[in-house]
Parts: structure tokens; C-alpha cells; sequence
């Protein structure tokens, strides 16, 4: 369950010839996507227009489509894409959600995302905490899988309810599972999470085994949420085809930027399957405000840096803050 952990970024900077700078990120595999931005990408994008971004996105998709319509291509292609959205936000002086469709909520609901397994005195003053900050939606995560057996099913069970007894059932509650249990892991457990009323159940399989999503989602007990680890609008047109989740959860830097990420927006709008990008940070929170089937967007409490999701505060300035559960865009 230890193996996402990460530490490093690729900073993106796209700059006019008048000295305005956009500026992306990636955060899967920083030193191969720089590479492959100098060696593939780069020249595809110098001396065009960032108005062009629609042109420029598919120019760049075509380029790196035998190999990187997954992965790191796409990944270095999104760090591209959202500096050049950055960079018409610095240039036309608008925020970037009113150009992508304006204000759709008068500020953006963020749930506090944190609360790994710990001891649960531990874990329950961490809870309360965002309590006191006002936050009244939660995500938490588990610390035992399959192979720990019917003790680690019990162990995670405790680790539930200790977050229900600080939080109440007056709020929402996420369970994160990143990938970390097998299919009849998660038959045997949602059944018995089902009394802490969870508002979705986060990647509990492999993102490969789309035959599992389907199979947990069509459960009908918890709802199943993904896409975290899918990479482009047909894998996430095949996810909601099939009904593989309840709700749709992109990464912004891993979709192919804010063009992509529309994109995924309006489909999965079509399917009537909210959207909840992944993870904090500006680009996500201007596609949740421009959005109305973003309904929500995750926000991860400032802690010393430990698995990389947190970094982004230590590398930009200016990043908003949620008070009373709420962050605001101007």
C-alpha cells in the first residue's frame, strides 16, 4: 500500500516572447517526462499560438500515440497543456475557470483528504481536527488488504468506525483503497462497511480489472469511484459504457491537461456521472468551479511532506485555502 509513495515533479513553463510564463506540472515519473517533453514535444509547440491549444493538444497527442496514449506521453502532454492554459489566463488577465465556463457555484466544497492508517487515538484527533476547521466531508484511507486475512478486515473495519464516532453520520465519508485489494477482498469487506454509510468506495481493485469495477459497482451497495489511473476520453468513455463506476475521478496531469479533462467532463456529464478530479491543486479547483457536474473537489490538509500529494505547497505561492469546508476562486 506503500509503493504510490513519490517526491518528485516536473515543473512545465511555457513562455511568450514578451516574458509571460505559463506554468503546468507532472507528477508520475518527472525525469522521463522531461525527457520526453525535450525530445518529442517541445518543438511541436514553440512559435505557435496558445490559442491554438486545441490544434496544439491533438498535434501532440498524434505525435506520441504508438507509444504514450498512456502513460508518459500523455502525462508530459497534460504538463504542456495546462502552462499553455495558465499562460492565456496571464494573457487575456481572466481567471482560468471564466474561460472554461465561468462560475458554477458560488464557492467549491473540498473534502479533507488525509487520515491514513494510524493508531486510532492518533487518527481520531487528526479527524477532529478538520472537525474544528470546519470541513464536513472526509476521506480516509485503509492500512491492511488480503493478505492480512480476517484480522486485517477486522483492523480496517476499527479504523472506519473510530472516523464515524468523531465526524457523525451528518457527513460524507470517503474510503480509499488505491488499488490495494482484490476482487473477492472487496466482496467480502462491503458488506460490512455498508453501516458506516461511505459516500463511494475509491479504486479498491487494480485499474486494469475493469470486469471487477463493474462487477463491485453493479453490487449497488457502496458506490465504486475511479479513473484516477485512467489516462484518456476512450478509456473513459469504456469505464462508463460498461458502468464501471459511480463517479469519475481524473487527474488533471495524467488525462492530457485541461483540454482532455473538458472533454472527460462533458461525456461523462452525458452519462449523468459526476466528475471529482483527483487530487487539490489550481487546475483541478478551475475545473470544478467552471463545471456543474463537478460537485466537489478533494483537498489534502498542509502537512510536512510525505507521499508527494502535499508538495504542491511547497513549490507554489498562492494556493487557496478552504475555510469552513469551502474554497473560493476570484
Amino acid at each position: 500500500m506503500g509503493s504510490f509513495r513519490f517526491h518528485e515533479w516536473l515543473i512545465c513553463e511555457v513562455e511568450t516572447t514578451d516574458g509571460l510564463i505559463g506554468i503546468g506540472n507532472a507528477a508520475l515519473a518527472p525525469q522521463i517526462v522531461k525527457k520526453t517533453i525535450d525530445i518529442y514535444l517541445k518543438n511541436l509547440v514553440i512559435g505557435e499560438d496558445p490559442f491554438d491549444y486545441a490544434y496544439l493538444w491533438e498535434k501532440m497527442y498524434r505525435r506520441t500515440h504508438a507509444w504514450g496514449r498512456k502513460g508518459l506521453g500523455i502525462t508530459a502532454i497534460s504538463a504542456i497543456d495546462i502552462a499553455i492554459w495558465d499562460l492565456i489566463g496571464k494573457i487575456t488577465k481572466k481567471p482560468v475557470f471564466k474561460l472554461l465556463g465561468g462560475r458554477t457555484k458560488e464557492k467549491i466544497p473540498v473534502y479533507a483528504s488525509k487520515l491514513y492508517s494510524q493508531p486510532i487515538k492518533e487518527l481520531q484527533k487528526e479527524a477532529e481536527s478538520y472537525v474544528k476547521q470546519g470541513f464536513n466531508m472526509f476521506k480516509m484511507r485503509f492500512g491492511w488488504g488480503p493478505k492480512d486475512g480476517a484480522e486485517g478486515v477486522k483492523k480496517n473495519l476499527e479504523l472506519v468506525e473510530a472516523v464515524r464516532e468523531v465526524i457523525g453520520y451528518n457527513t460524507d465519508l470517503m474510503l480509499e483503497c488505491y488499488m490495494g485489494w482484490n476482487l473477492d477482498y472487496s466482496k467480502r469487506i462491503i458488506p460490512k462497511l455498508l453501516k458506516f454509510e461511505p459516500r463511494w468506495l475509491e479504486e479498491p481493485v487494480i485499474a486494469d480489472d475493469i470486469n471487477g469495477y463493474v462487477e463491485l459497482n453493479n453490487m449497488n451497495a457502496i458506490p465504486i469511484s475511479g479513473g484516477e489511473h485512467e489516462f484518456n476520453l476512450f478509456g473513459f468513455k469504456q469505464l462508463l459504457d460498461l458502468k464501471a463506476v459511480s463517479y469519475i475521478q481524473y487527474d488533471t496531469n495524467r488525462v492530457g491537461g485541461i483540454t482532455a479533462a473538458q472533454k472527460i467532463n462533458a461525456l461523462a456529464e452525458a452519462y449523468q456521472v459526476p466528475v471529482v478530479p483527483h487530487a487539490g491543486q489550481m487546475h483541478n479547483y478551475h475545473l470544478t468551479m467552471s463545471n456543474f457536474n463537478c460537485p466537489i473537489s478533494e483537498y489534502f490538509p498542509v502537512h510536512d511532506v510525505e507521499i508527494g500529494n502535499e508538495l504542491f505547497y511547497y513549490i507554489f505561492e498562492g494556493d487557496p485555502k478552504p475555510e469552513q469546508g469551502f474554497i473560493d476562486l476570484n
